[in-house]
């Protein structure tokens, strides 16, 4: 089987540069990410402006397309540690999501003539691209950490710079995208050019693929020369496995039987807890959550995990919890952030009244410039064992999460009609969470591929990005909070609908203008969550002020029992 060789001890190498593979991933990646966020840019708006979905049904779909493609990975991890192999699943993935964008703009392309059909390949792109993302996903991330020894002092370093490269990938997207696709003519959003946006996506994928297969074979290697991620062969000796560390995992046919049901049971249980009129909220969002639990569970039940790997996997598992807190946050960039851009904020900035759609590239352009600064301080601190444990970062990023959008819910407590946020705010608030999200992701990368054993190495990759997927079904949900603003109000007294008073309880709404608001894509009442009833924007965003906040706490007061856990690896 092909494997990297894994140090028993600490390998202080921070003195040393990085392999040039590490460069080919870098740029493979970014196109990547060029490709999955410059979509993800357009994707709310597509959906509401060409059709005719209700923001909240967008968000639902925003959250269920991103859950799964963050579920996959756990199918195409297996697919790779068992069969394929790192190599052939990046291409296969990668091949795959550029038809996906293909589909998108094929459906931009004829809604104008047939929505009903552009509908329904909108939905197959969607699913083509889930696909493709989960085979690519997993794959590319473990071969990071395949370029460098088990216990390389190098890894949170060189994690961060492949992080720098998603972002580079995701900026380019989510400016070139938008520019293209979500153009507005006095002030008159032109839907048709949607397609021209998607299509840069799949070109971009289809560029990050061709250049990976033709530069994979010369720098994607290990030291001696031999290939990284190619097929897994179990015919041969695996000797340069750590000390008792087992090549192939061992599931028996009970445990996998007994995880199936498991599923079963989940599903149907948070099934009934969830009931909602939406589909996707109702059946998509158990699934993700229930496939989760049980994949994660049956990579326990492997007969040759022993109590040191066992622990570490438990870690990985234990942060990933937290971890989705912060995704469900961080994730309002692309659902609730986006209408709030498009609807409650004056864009203009030195002159220039940026697209909403590229408000949330703030994320990226800090991302660029301060992931090298990141990497230094890591080494840095690494140098004079001054280094916090990677939970203990992680903690941090919750904690900036929810002080960025503490920041933004102060600056809209006070907001009056008419009045409308600034975005310098929104730049401020994307600051903190760049910051958050660079001491919590790419460590969280780097965590996994210092834990897992190698025989689950892109597959415990894949359980990481569960805690994505669990975190972007969230989004969806919380998305879906984001009460009436003002353009909402307005739209409503045009059709002579008092709709705040109909929210407020001070008019009961007639049974032709509740008829009215459902074609007007307007709810007549307030969203709540967990019994509480959101009425503004401030009370909107205290919500992703306590979620990270209280888990950031939480997470820090556990890293004593999850730094002995984690036997050594910090």
């Amino acid at each position: 089987m092909m494997q990297t060789a894994v140090a028993q001890k600490s390998v202080d190498a921070s003195s040393e540069g990085h392999p040039k593979g590490l460069a080919v991933l870098f740029t493979t990646e970014m196109w990547e990410r060029f490709n999955f966020y410059g979509m993800r840019a357009l994707l709310t708006l597509f959906l509401v402006n060409a059709l005719a979905f209700s923001e909240a049904d967008s968000s639902y779909v925003y959250g269920g397309f991103l859950g799964l493609c963050y579920l996959t990975p756990m199918l195409g991890g297996y697919i790779s540690d068992r069969y394929l192999g790192n190599r052939n699943c990046i291409l296969l993935g990668g091949f795959v999501m550029g038809i996906g964008q293909l589909l998108m703009v094929l459906s931009a392309t004829i809604y104008a003539t047939n929505v009903e059909t552009a509908k329904l390949i909108v939905w197959l792109a969607l699913l083509v691209i889930i696909m493709g993302n989960g085979f690519f996903k997993p794959n590319i991330s473990s071969m990071v950490g395949q370029l460098y020894p088990k216990n390389d002092s190098r890894l949170d370093a060189a994690f961060t710079i492949f992080y720098m490269g998603i972002n580079v990938g995701a900026f380019l997207g989510m400016l070139i995208c938008p520019i293209l696709g979500d153009v507005k003519v006095d002030n008159v959003r032109m839907v048709g050019a949607f397609k021209w946006g998607f299509l840069a996506a799949g070109l971009a994928m289809f560029l990050g693929s061709i250049l990976f297969y033709f530069l994979k074979d010369k720098y994607v290697i290990t030291p001696d020369g031999k290939a990284i991620g190619g097929k897994p062969d179990f015919s041969k000796p695996a000797a340069n496995l750590a000390e008792g560390e087992a090549d192939k995992a061992k599931f028996s046919s009970g445990a996998i039987f007994g995880v199936l049901g498991l599923m079963v049971a989940l599903f149907f249980i948070i099934h009934y807890l969830s009931l909602d009129p939406n589909p996707i909220k109702s059946w998509l969002y158990p699934f993700i959550y229930a496939a989760g639990i049980s994949l994660a569970v049956l990579i326990l039940t492997d007969k040759s995990i022993t109590k040191v790997e066992r622990q570490r996997i438990l870690v990985i598992y234990f942060v990933a919890f937290f971890v989705i807190f912060f995704w469900a946050c961080f994730e309002q960039a692309g659902s609730s952030l986006t209408f709030v851009a498009d609807y409650q904020t004056d864009r203009r900035l030195l002159g220039w009244d940026m697209p909403p759609s590229f408000v949330q590239n703030a994320n990226s352009i800090f991302i660029i410039v301060f992931a090298l600064p990141f990497s230094w301080l890591w080494m840095k601190l690494q140098k004079r064992n001054l280094e916090p444990i990677s939970p203990v970062k992680q903690s941090i990023g919750l904690a900036l999460l929810a002080l960025g959008f503490f920041i933004i819910a102060l600056q809209v407590k006070n907001l009056g009609a008419g009045q409308k946020l600034g975005v310098i705010w929104l730049i401020v608030m994307y600051l903190f969470h760049t910051l958050g999200e660079l001491c919590l992701s790419p460590i969280g990368l780097s965590l996994v591929s210092k834990l897992a054993p190698h025989r689950f190495s892109s597959l415990l990759m894949g359980v990481w990005f569960l805690a994505n997927a669990a975190g972007y079904a969230l989004a969806g949900t919380l998305g879906a909070l984001l009460p009436p603003t003002q353009d909402k109000f307005e739209l409503a007294a045009k059709n002579n609908i008092n709709l705040q008073g109909i929210l407020d309880g001070t008019i009961t709404a007639t049974a032709q203008q509740l008829e009215q608001l459902k074609e007007l894509k307007l709810a007549a009442h307030y969203p709540t969550f967990a019994g509480f009833t959101i009425h503004n924007l401030y009370e909107f965003f205290m919500v992703f002020v306590i979620l990270p906040g209280a888990a950031a706490v939480l997470l820090f007061l556990s890293t004593g029992f999850l730094k002995k856990w984690m036997h050594g690896v910090r």
